[in-house]
C-alpha cells in the first residue's frame, strides 16, 4: 500500500513539472494559452500585467484558482482523489516558480505543439494513476453528475472562452495557436488515457467471487456476470461487466492486478447509459 501511494505520489509529481516545462519555456513566452483552469491563470496573469499595477504570476494564479475548487471537490468527488489532485496544482506552483520564463524557439507554432504536448504527457499520466491537474476536472465531475452530461461538454465550453478571450484581447491569430495546442494536448491525453466520462469494462476471469467481493469494497458499482468458455481451452470461466467512471478506471485496475493477474480484460467506451448508474 505505502509503495502504491508513493508511486502515485512520483507520478503526481512528475506529471506536474512536465506540465510546468511545458508552459515556462513554451507557452507562456509565446503567448499561447493551455486548457482549463492553467489556460484561465495565463490570461488574468497577461491581463493583470498589461492593465493594471498588479502582477501576479500563472503559478500563483493557479493556486488561488484551485482552493475553492480543491474544498468542494473534497466535500462532493473524494478526499482521496481531491487530495492528489491538490497536490499536483501545488507541485505546478512551485515548478511554475523554479523553472526559468525562457522561450526555446522564436517559432510560435513549434511553441503550440510541443508547449501542448509536453503539458498533456504531464496531465495525461497524472490521470492515468487516478488523480487529476485539479480545476476543471474537479468541477466537471460534479457538474456531470448533476446533469448527467458527459465532462467533455465542460471542457469545450471553458475552452471556447479561452479561445474568445485570447482573440479578443491579443488578435486572433493568437486564439488560432491556442487551439493548436489545445487539439494537440488532446489527442496526446487520448493516447495516454482517456477523456470518456464512463467506461465498460469485461472481465474473463476464473475468480469472478473473489473479484466482486474486492470492487463492490472499493467502487460500490454494480456487476453482471455471464459464464464464458475458453474457446481453445475449454476452460470454464467468468466474463464480469461493470461500468465505471474514468476516475475508477485507476481503482479497477489495480483490484484486478491483485486478484486476478491472469484475467483477460477489454476497456470500451460507453456513449451512453438508460438505466440506474449511481453518481455519488
Amino acid at each position: 500500500m505505502v509503495k502504491t501511494e508513493a508511486k502515485k505520489t512520483i507520478i503526481v509529481l512528475l506529471g506536474a513539472l512536465l506540465n510546468a516545462i511545458g508552459l515556462n519555456l513554451f507557452l507562456i513566452p509565446a503567448n499561447v494559452y493551455a486548457g482549463g483552469f492553467t489556460g484561465i491563470a495565463q490570461l488574468v496573469s497577461s491581463v493583470l500585467d498589461e492593465y493594471t499595477p498588479i502582477y501576479l504570476s500563472t503559478g500563483i494564479l493557479l493556486l488561488l484558482l484551485n482552493i475553492p475548487v480543491a474544498i468542494l471537490g473534497w466535500l462532493k468527488v473524494g478526499k482521496s482523489f481531491t487530495l492528489y489532485s491538490f497536490v499536483s496544482v501545488v507541485a505546478t506552483t512551485l515548478f511554475l516558480g523554479i523553472i526559468p520564463l525562457h522561450s526555446l524557439s522564436e517559432d510560435i507554432l513549434l511553441n503550440a505543439v510541443f508547449g501542448g504536448v509536453l503539458s498533456a504527457v504531464g496531465v495525461g499520466i497524472t490521470l492515468k494513476y487516478g488523480a487529476s491537474t485539479g480545476g476543471l476536472d474537479i468541477i466537471a465531475m460534479i457538474l456531470s453528475r448533476m446533469k448527467d452530461r458527459p465532462v467533455g461538454t465542460y471542457f469545450f465550453m471553458l475552452n471556447a472562452i479561452i479561445i474568445m478571450a485570447a482573440g479578443l484581447l491579443y488578435g486572433w491569430e493568437k486564439a488560432l495557436y491556442t487551439l493548436v495546442t489545445l487539439y494537440a494536448s488532446t489527442r496526446v491525453i487520448d493516447a495516454i488515457h482517456t477523456r470518456y466520462e464512463k467506461l465498460t469494462a469485461m472481465v474473463i476471469t476464473k475468480k469472478s467471487e473473489e473479484l466482486k467481493k474486492e470492487i463492490h469494497a472499493k467502487l460500490t458499482r454494480g456487476i453482471t456476470t455471464i459464464p464464458a468458455k475458453g474457446g481453445f481451452t475449454n476452460e470454464e470461466k467468468e466474463m464480469m461487466i461493470i461500468v465505471v467512471t474514468r476516475y475508477e478506471l485507476y481503482d479497477l485496475e489495480k483490484i484486478i492486478k491483485h486478484v486476478d493477474p491472469n484475467a483477460f480484460t477489454n476497456i470500451v467506451q460507453t456513449t451512453g447509459i438508460f438505466g440506474f448508474f449511481r453518481k455519488d
